[in-house]
């Protein structure tokens, strides 16, 4: 005869397989989630919101290639299993930008950006009552960023035109200075002393709009002043310790200069802000809850999100377009994106690791129960500490 607790587990079993029928039978395109997982681990993954704070939409940035390509969107969305994505893009991949060149592609990256949410009928979350609104509905919705103030060419008072755009999340920096310069990027040499003068008076608007700032590609002596600026807690939407370096010698070399060391975590956290690890120098779902481990045994559970620096839909660039660097963040030159994807490991959401069968998010949920992480941790890291700084950044009063 079966124990009260062996019949407790039993029952809690086949209820978990009756939720994730259910959710297949609400969208069976996940039909792949009983053949690939545990159905306790699927059904996790499907009952807790998943953000991932930094994720790449390639949309046209000038006017004549409009409307651009046909993205499936919600689609790639529900196949991942997040309830939302910081949709990003930046406009300094071409070099050089002539002046008000940058305000334009901005302007036309947003325009392209509608028409893909309108095909797609998805929403921008405004705050977080758009966010837990959507979540509770089980439909998708994003949240507008964008990686570089290039298009305020030393006009902060420009924010707030991004901002009635829908704009919430703003990278203050990105791989190449703005034409009036905010801030040292991590990457080049040092030469305004952290933050400029522009970088002081973005970040000052952003604030007093709502819009959360991303201190990403900031050196440190960036974000170390822009720490002293803020009242509202930041993020760095995307980087990894700078003791996990993988198992690549050359994509760990190219990428050390973009990681963040133990001591420069912690200020980060003890001002209030959350970090979130990318998927890059994780050869596998396992290493990447690893390095998710790492980070959150130097700056606590509260601390860390999902920041994967990937791209959920197909890469897109336009014909004949100058890249600003000779090889991608994978280490590989630069292929005419237009034709069709081959999903290389590494740059899409959905396709992060080799041989990836399932959506990212289940995959990570799977790799980081495996790792040890209880359901609220990861309740944590997938949403919970992103929804925090996000309202205490957008909300008024």
């Amino acid at each position: 005869m079966a124990s009260s607790n062996q019949l407790w587990h039993r029952r809690k079993f086949v209820s978990t397989l009756a939720g994730v029928g259910s959710l297949i039978a609400l969208n069976p395109s996940l039909g792949w989630l009983a053949e690939n997982f545990d159905p306790r681990t699927a059904a996790l993954a499907a009952k807790i919101m998943g953000i991932d704070t930094h994720n790449h939409i390639d949309v046209p940035l000038i006017a004549s290639e409009l409307p651009g390509p046909d993205l499936s969107l919600s689609d790639d969305l529900k196949k991942s299993g997040l309830s939302a994505i910081c949709m990003t893009f930046a406009v300094d991949y071409k070099q050089p930008l002539a002046p008000g060149e940058s305000y334009t592609r901005f302007i036309t990256g947003l325009d392209s950006m509608d028409t893909v949410l309108k095909k797609n009928s998805i929403e921008r979350a405004l705050n977080l009552t758009d966010l837990t609104k959507a979540y509770k509905a089980q439909k998708p919705i994003v949240i507008q960023s964008v990686e570089g103030c290039h298009f305020l060419e030393g006009d902060a008072k420009r924010m707030e035109e991004a901002y009635k755009r829908g704009l919430r999340v703003i990278g203050l920096l990105h791989d190449n200075d703005a034409l009036v310069p905010l801030g040292d990027v991590y990457t080049n040499t040092p030469q305004f002393g952290g933050l400029t003068q522009l970088g002081i008076d973005a970040i000052k608007e952003c604030e007093r709009l709502g819009i959360l700032i991303d201190l990403a590609h900031g050196s440190n002596e960036m974000v170390n002043k822009a720490l002293k600026i803020t009242s509202k807690p930041v993020i760095i939407s995307h980087t990894g310790l700078d003791t996990q370096l993988g198992q690549n010698p050359t994509m760990a070399k190219m990428m050390r200069p973009r990681l963040i060391s133990k001591e420069q975590a912690k200020i980060v956290a003890d001002a209030g802000g959350i970090i979130g690890v990318w998927t890059h120098l994780a050869n596998s779902p396992g290493e990447y809850a690893q390095n998710v481990r790492a980070m959150v045994d130097v700056v606590g559970i509260d601390h860390v999100c999902i920041g994967t620096d990937t791209k959920l839909t197909p890469a897109y660039r336009s014909p004949g377009q100058q890249w600003g660097k000779p090889k991608d963040k994978e280490g590989n030159e630069p292929k005419d994106s237009n034709k069709k994807s081959t999903n290389r490991p590494g740059e899409r959401t959905n396709y992060a690791w080799e041989d990836q069968k399932t959506g990212f998010y289940y995959a990570v949920t799977d790799a980081m129960l495996k790792n040890g992480f209880t359901e609220n941790e990861i309740s944590k890291i997938g949403a919970e500490n992103f929804c925090r700084v996000f309202d205490a950044a957008t909300k008024h009063g």
